[in-house]
């Protein structure tokens, strides 16, 4: 006879391989009891079993139902470790976020609500969508028109239409020297050439942009004056003014990548100190969850019609899910609340790299969720990647945000965001003293 425990552990093992996924509902016991040929009484043990591993809820007059249940943190650090501490990916997560996103989603459940979120929506949504994603962002006493926002089913799809809309195939796009690595992918994939363009403690540097489109015509910029990746520079209000005359002066279109400003909300944005030379980007991702895919265009009037185009034919278009989502998480407060909790939880992050690293020349921001490390001698970026892998760290070089045959700077990129806090002070520990203890047959450049 089959016992409790063994068929528990069955059902387990469905759950743990997908056959089972989160949110699917178990047969009511008399049901399992059949199907697994034992008595009741067996039945009722695997469902408080199951419910006290933590793999089921059990729900009051609907049933019992598979939990999603949350990755277990591994403990840092031995040599070679039991599993991985991830500071490459980089996505905000704050306790309260599912429990907050689960009730604004109520509205959505209604069968004749779901039915019309589930239905095709083009690029420019509808009014009232339009007219709340304008209220999501602004800050820095900036509203955008609604009439000139578009959205794309992502940030890295809204970078991509933007870039094919204005650059084509063979021109020359300005970036930072050290850039958002998708900007590099998205330049191989459409036959466009980037051009580093210098920087100092304040960012982008506005001649640079100058310079650069005297030796060949730019067709555009892509910068991130706000909470940069993977710097964590923000520009100061006059860099920013500096930068809008070279653009109107020269012509030049910039794509403003704004998807880490929410957590700097005070600053306004390029696109309302030159509004006619600014397409601005950002997406949901980071603000609210990495699970939900959304991204935001906001577009001078006459270049709504060409990105909605290259949205459309680049395949780049929203769910109206995501959208009618978004939507009710904006009016009910969700997105404000996420907002603030993660501003709180940047905050802490920051405090635990600080005590850790606060020996070493680490550039970073209170606000900011990464931080950017120039590593001591005699540690290479390369050698030190690989060590810290030895040790079940994943952390990004340098070369990863260089552009061109830039060499690349002797330094790594963390990202805080993803381990729980427990983890990520062991983890930046484990590296510290991995940086204080380089072996000394290596050498730098």
């Amino acid at each position: 006879m089959k016992d409790y425990q063994s068929v528990a552990d069955t059902v387990a093992q469905e759950i743990r391989a997908g056959i089972l996924r989160p949110g699917d509902r178990l047969p009511p016991q008399r049901k399992f009891a059949q199907q697994h040929g034992i008595a009741n009484s067996t039945a009722t043990r695997v469902y408080q079993e199951l419910a006290r591993r933590g793999l089921t809820l059990g729900e009051v007059g609907r049933g019992t139902f598979v939990r999603a249940v949350p990755c277990a943190s591994a403990p840092a650090l031995t040599e070679p470790a039991g599993s991985r501490i991830d500071l490459e990916l980089n996505y905000p997560v704050v306790s309260e976020q599912a429990a907050l996103l689960a009730n604004g989603l109520g509205a959505l459940m209604r069968p004749d609500v779901l039915g019309y979120a589930l239905r095709p929506v083009g690029a420019a949504g509808v009014p009232a969508v339009r007219e709340s994603a304008a209220d999501l962002l602004a800050r820095g006493g900036w509203r955008p028109d609604p009439a000139q926002v578009l959205f794309a089913g992502n940030g890295r799809q809204a970078i991509s239409a933007v870039v094919t809309a204005l650059v084509p195939p063979g021109a020359r796009l300005g970036v930072e020297e050290l850039t958002y690595p998708v900007i590099k992918a998205i330049a191989t994939r459409l036959g466009i050439t980037l051009v580093p363009l210098a920087m100092d403690a304040a960012g982008l540097i506005p001649e640079a942009v100058e310079e650069a489109h005297r030796s060949g015509p730019l067709h555009a910029v892509y910068v991130q004056p706000t909470l940069h990746n993977p710097l964590s520079v923000t520009m100061p209000r006059e860099r920013v003014e500096h930068l809008s005359d070279v653009l109107l002066r020269s012509g030049i279109p910039a794509i403003e990548d704004a998807i880490w400003a929410f957590l700097h909300d005070e600053v306004p944005p390029l696109a309302s100190l030159a509004p006619e030379q600014t397409v601005l980007v950002d997406s949901l991702s980071k603000r609210i969850a990495p699970g939900l895919t959304l991204g935001f265009v906001v577009a001078p009037g006459f270049l709504v019609g060409e990105i909605a185009t290259s949205l459309r034919s680049g395949g780049w278009t929203p769910m109206r899910f995501a959208l009618e989502a978004a939507y009710h998480w904006q009016q009910d407060g969700t997105v404000k609340a996420l907002v603030q909790a993660k501003q709180r939880e940047a905050a802490v992050r920051q405090e635990i790299a600080a005590r850790h690293l606060g020996g070493f020349a680490v550039r970073s921001d209170p606000r900011s969720y990464h931080c950017w490390w120039q590593l001591p001698r005699p540690w290479r970026a390369d050698t030190f990647v690989a060590a810290a892998a030895r040790h079940g760290i994943g952390v990004v070089p340098a070369a990863a945000f260089t552009v061109g045959n830039n060499h690349a700077p002797n330094a790594i990129r963390l990202g805080l965001a993803s381990p729980q806090t427990d983890v990520l002070s062991q983890a930046l520990a484990t590296l510290a003293e991995l940086a204080r203890s380089a072996p000394d047959d290596l050498v730098t450049d």
